[in-house]
């Protein structure tokens, strides 16, 4: 039997531990691992709240900034039990909730700063939980974007944890573009600060563009002994250079990529979809899950500030409620970020032509999401000049799995996306996709036959495609039942299991045999 640590910053096991799509990948793996019949264990934060209905195992002890810290694991109850595998918080008072999914904060002058004090601590809390085997005897690290990498510097430069090289350690990228970069010195979140006696190699741990700076996605790659990303595809992209807008590849980091390359320790593979045990939603609730929302999201005090833009949208649900139906629904439930909605952000008239082109077959664009706040705001003022767009600007579980249930085409126009769960949740209910062809949208979305994508050389010919596309894609549902019934069909016919992707897993990540 093998046993592995999973070591992220979410986990959509337990309850209200997931701002991503990583939450559902650190959830389903270690399932499917515990299938096999090898033992995982999976480690995040507990942002001062995870810890409270578990159970106390340990109290870890050592050394940052020249003190002692003392930081408490716990054995956590998960939302499912499942045989060989246990989920465990670290509690310590500055490893705190921050304001993104109550995981991340968002520092807007100094970015990743408290993030970088959190998960440094919660890193170096981890190495110690390893070294005094609260994990039992490990075999395999896996570990999930910037968030964890910094243990991969501990085992390599903090003497204490010199034993910890014995083991075999995975990273997986989630999101390249979200680095982790902090200084060397002269900052309270810097490595000085925080490993005082360490002697920091610079060139090893620099970033390639700020050269005072560690950047702690590139120690992920660096320092492993394979390097994940999460669909063939985006490996393909992370290799080249970004030229943005037109297209989003290494980030600054496609050296460290192309080395990894060569090395031979860098793989892409596509992340699954849960297709046993899936949250059921019940037919013919979208309207009312959606007025349910919005009431519940009325009494909340951080949403006074948007509670007539809320009573907006319920007005405008309510014509639905009361049975005038649309023919055709088009949806998207995402982050509002540069990522999801840069093409919507940058030309907002290439919707609004979209809208156009759903209100001659009476059909809506429903959108659900929260973000950044320019994003936020842009969404609500083209739902105050368009009847035919609802924005739900909140989060509900139950909206959310009544919106991929009951709509007709989902969209989804990242900018780059590293693998999507989106799509695959949407294709499972037999929802078309439109999709931009990149990353692990390339990877699962075919256009013409499980659904569209729209492309382009140019920025002007990607919005001009996305347009046509939808247009085209709203021509075949109203003019060629058939054909839009077999793209339907063969949408929902495609299986990105996770039994597949961990079969990849085992024999290229891992080095186990089946």
């Amino acid at each position: 039997m093998n046993n592995f640590l999973f070591v992220a910053a979410e986990n959509d096991a337990l309850e209200k531990c997931k701002a991503g799509g990583m939450g559902d990948v650190v959830r389903d793996v270690p399932r499917e691992i515990s299938n096999r019949g090898d033992k995982v264990h999976v480690v995040v934060p507990s942002y001062s709240r995870l810890h409270q209905n578990g159970t106390l195992l340990s109290t870890l002890k050592f050394e940052l900034r020249g003190t002692t810290y003392f930081a408490e694991l716990y054995e956590a109850p998960p939302k499912k039990e499942f045989k060989n595998l246990k989920h465990y918080v670290i509690h310590h008072p500055e490893i705190e909730a921050g304001e993104i999914g109550h995981i991340y904060h968002d520092d807007p002058e100094e970015p990743f700063y408290t993030d970088f004090l959190k998960f440094t601590i919660f890193c170096t809390a981890v190495a110690e939980a390893i070294k005094k085997r609260a994990f039992g005897k490990l075999d395999i690290i896996h570990m999930h974007d910037w968030h964890s990498s910094l243990l991969l510097f501990i085992k390599n430069y903090v003497p204490a944890y010199k034993a910890l090289q014995k083991l075999r350690y995975v990273y997986t990228i989630h999101n390249l573009a979200i680095q982790g970069i902090r200084p060397f010195e002269d900052n309270y979140a810097s490595m000085e600060n925080w490993f005082p006696s360490i002697k920091l190699d610079e060139k090893k741990l620099q970033d390639y563009r700020y050269k005072d700076c560690i950047n702690l996605m590139a120690i992920g790659i660096r320092f492993s002994d394979a390097v994940h990303t999460v669909s063939p595809s985006y490996k393909d992209d992370v290799l080249l250079p970004s030229a943005p807008p037109e297209f989003i590849g290494g980030e600054g980091l496609e050296k460290d990529m192309l080395q990894a390359d060569k090395e031979k320790k860098l793989f892409g593979i596509l992340n699954g979809s849960n297709y046993k045990n899936i949250r059921a939603a019940e037919k013919g609730l979208l309207y009312r899950n959606t007025v349910s929302a919005l009431f519940r999201w009325l009494q909340e005090e951080d949403k006074k500030y948007k509670s007539d833009f809320l009573a907006h949208t319920g007005e405008k649900v309510m014509e639905y409620v009361k049975g005038n139906r649309p023919k055709f629904i088009a949806s998207s439930v995402a982050r509002l970020t540069e990522q999801k909605f840069y093409f919507v952000k940058r030309s907002p008239e290439a919707f609004v032509e979209i809208l156009k082109k759903l209100e001659e077959i009476d059909g809506i664009f429903m959108l659900l999401g929260t973000g950044a706040p320019d994003y936020e705001e842009t969404f609500r003022e083209l739902s105050y000049q368009h009847k035919n767009f609802i924005f739900t600007n909140g989060q509900s579980e139950d909206l959310i799995d009544s919106i991929y249930l009951e709509s007709d085409l989902y969209f989804m126009p990242s900018l780059f996306e590293p693998c999507g769960i989106s799509q695959m949740l949407a294709m499972r209910n037999g929802n078309p996709c439109l999709v931009h062809n990149t990353g692990g949208l390339k990877d699962t979305v075919e256009h013409m036959e499980t659904g569209f994508s729209f492309d382009g050389k140019t920025y002007d010919e990607k919005i001009d495609n996305m347009v046509k596309n939808f247009g085209e894609a709203l021509d075949i549902y109203s003019n060629d039942k058939p054909k839009w019934q077999k793209i339907q069909e063969n949408a929902k016919a495609m299986r990105f299991t996770w039994e597949k992707s961990v079969d990849e897993y085992y024999e290229r990540l891992y080095l186990i045999n089946g």
